[in-house]
């Protein structure tokens, strides 16, 4: 009897390896390892590369939700993008338990890697982190907590190119405020010891740095920029932070650093004001849109549009169902598509 079981098991083996053959199993890509030269994130062929992508909701948000999965990826990348952002909110990270999460971001970079789309990962918080008072709970951390992220998220892709950029503070809000005082000095030097703590760690990602006003304001670094090589700033610059003409005050305000650095709008998009999640400051029409892509094209800036979900706003689309565009949707879908 146990002869004839084991001729059984060797027949089905030697059938199925028979089926499988001609056939190849998907193999992980590998992406080259960007780095920056001048004011231009480049390849390892020293080829210039320009990020045109989507942030993602909160993976935790899509893991509870059922939509954290590699069809979710494999959408991003039909609509044209070369990145995806993860925005990691501090509540989330411990809600879930660190290894949980770092699972999550694990597979979100393997669905990332898939597609040929690098990843953003992002400490999302919103506030004032010098004093430790933010926006609302959702972004509650403290120094050392956020100290402690970047030594967890550097060590463990310190080795993996696709997670290419580090977003290090998503949103410093103003320096005199509800929130209390805050100086360009004192956020410069946060920067510098968190940029120090992953290049101990031996992260090759580029560090993305964001100045006040919600991640707008880019003045400071023109007479005292960030004391560290090899990084990137940052801007959300949506359509109601300034008043149209757009133009010449986003090169006054973020638009001039693109000239001496990197520069990655991480955050743009708009809603009309009819539609669900209208809020200020992102209220607007196509013309944004417009001009906002326009002017990035333009100055070899990066950009990725928020955000690529269905509820949180300024959305991309109605359903997952069938990714039905919204109004800002259906606009960045034919430009990312067009490059």
């Amino acid at each position: 009897m146990k002869t004839y079981l084991l001729l059984i098991v060797v027949l089905l083996f030697t059938a199925c390896q028979s089926n499988n053959k001609g056939k190849t199993t998907e193999k992980a890509k590998t992406v080259e390892r960007i780095s920056v030269e001048g004011n231009k994130f480049v390849n390892e062929n020293g080829q210039e590369i320009v990020f045109r992508g989507l942030n993602s909701s909160d993976p935790h948000k899509l893991y509870k939700s059922g939509n954290w999965q590699k069809s979710y990826f494999d959408e991003m990348r039909a609509w044209g993008a070369n990145i995806v952002r993860f925005p990691v909110h501090p509540p989330r990270w411990n809600e879930m338990g660190k290894e949980n999460y770092l699972e999550l971001i694990d597979d979100g970079v393997k669905w990332a890697k898939a597609n040929d789309m690098y990843v953003i990962i992002d400490w999302h918080i919103i506030g004032n982190l010098k004093e430790e008072k933010f926006m609302l709970d959702i972004y509650n951390t403290t120094m050392e907590e956020t100290f402690e992220f970047w030594d967890i998220i550097s060590k463990r892709y310190k080795d993996e190119p696709t997670v290419t950029l580090f977003e290090l503070y998503n949103e410093p809000t103003v320096m005199h405020g509800e929130l209390g005082e805050f100086k360009w000095e004192e956020l410069k030097a946060i920067y510098e010891d968190l940029i120090t703590k992953i290049r101990a760690n031996g992260a090759k990602a580029i560090p993305l740095l964001a100045g006040f006003n919600w991640a707008y304001d880019l003045t400071p670094i023109a007479t005292q920029p960030v004391n560290a090589e090899n990084v990137a700033y940052v801007s959300h610059p949506y359509p109601q932070k300034r008043d149209k003409p757009w133009e010449e005050k986003w090169t006054v305000d973020w638009g001039f650093a693109a000239e001496k650095y990197p520069l990655v709008l991480s955050e743009i998009g708009f809603c009309l004001e009819h539609e669900p999640g209208a809020h200020i400051p992102v209220i607007s029409d196509q013309s944004y849109g417009e001009a906002i892509t326009k002017y990035s094209d333009k100055r070899g800036i990066s950009y990725l549009v928020w955000v690529f979900d269905p509820e949180w706003s300024p959305m991309m689309f109605t359903d997952w169902e069938g990714y039905t565009p919204t109004t800002q949707g259906k606009f960045f879908k034919e430009v990312l598509q067009s490059y």
